[in-house]
């Protein structure tokens, strides 16, 4: 006959019952913050790089997760998708002016066009690219 464990053993299971010296009440905590406390009272945390100072926070990262996304992808050399697609943009458009075989003129601006659109889908709209004329190039 299987009987189901009950919730307070499940839970013994898991988590270690504590102590608080300071109120004398018992609490759970779980293993990992076992862990890091049990080194915080061993001293293991003591002589970090940086300990007391001050955190060099830009106030308008805290409030604004997309530049925070931005500094951190910037700080990791990580480039948005529609970056890569401009600058890719931008190398078949100087490729283009050397062109003369009308094939390759097309082809190119096909390419460049579809580029193009993918990079409007994706980047913000202050940063929207125009699409290549065929007629334009030909002249």
């Amino acid at each position: 006959m299987n009987k189901k464990p009950s919730f307070e053993k499940e839970m013994q299971k898991r988590e270690i019952l504590m102590k608080d010296e300071q109120t004398n009440g018992w609490f759970y905590e779980d293993h990992i913050t076992a862990i890091v406390n049990r080194a915080r009272k061993e001293g293991a945390f003591d002589d970090l790089v940086g300990m007391g100072k001050p955190l060099n926070i830009d106030e308008d990262l805290v409030y604004n997760p997309e530049k925070r996304l931005h500094k951190v992808m910037k700080d990791n050399n990580v480039l948005p998708n529609w970056v890569k697609l401009g600058k890719e943009i931008d190398v078949l458009k100087e490729e283009l002016k050397s062109y003369t075989v009308a094939y390759n003129i097309k082809k190119t601006v096909e390419t460049i066009n579809q580029k193009v659109f993918q990079h409007n889908l994706t980047c913000p709209s202050s940063a929207q690219r125009m699409k290549v004329k065929l007629e334009d190039v030909l002249k």
